[in-house]
């Protein structure tokens, strides 16, 4: 899950996914990552860790990271919120890219549509409980779509 600065989507991204993969019992690796720098080491927006407590998810112990090329190789799947992200992973990862490992997170819900999640960051909390709920559903369909996979998944989620 691939944002701007690892702040509001993908850090929602990440707990989400983490949680419903201890429920469903998987051995899967979940990381978050923005495509700049600015939120390096912070912890998720408040509103963001708020959201996310009040639907049972804690993501306070989080910390933003920039994403690396490197994380194109080391997951299986990078997924995106928005086409800007979409452009900034693709740019950051150089010779390491591979377009078969990158996704928009809302075609799990409408494929091929490649829609966006909007940004938070600036809004409300109506805006983050809106983001929380389209991270959730796909996140629900990740699972189901990858659970009965021969191996595990590794999912890297970017956010701002």
């Amino acid at each position: 899950m691939v944002c701007l600065g690892n702040i509001c989507r993908s850090p929602l991204a990440e707990g989400i996914l983490r949680s419903k993969i201890t429920m469903a019992g998987l051995d899967w690796i979940v990381d978050s990552a923005g495509t700049n720098h600015y939120e390096t080491d912070f912890p998720p927006h408040k509103l963001s860790q708020n959201i996310a407590r009040q639907n049972g998810v804690e993501i306070s112990d989080q910390k933003c990271r920039q994403f690396l090329k490197e994380d194109m190789i080391n997951f299986d799947k990078v997924y995106v919120m928005d086409e800007n992200n979409y452009y900034e992973v693709k740019r950051i990862s150089k010779q390491f890219w591979n377009e078969d490992k990158v996704d928009f997170l809302m075609n799990e819900v409408y494929p091929y549509e490649n829609r966006s999640i909007p940004d938070p960051y600036l809004g409300t909390e109506a805006d983050y409980i809106r983001v929380y709920n389209q991270v959730e559903k796909a996140c629900t369909n990740i699972i189901e779509k990858y659970s009965h996979s021969p191996r595990p998944l590794n999912v890297l989620s970017k956010d701002q």
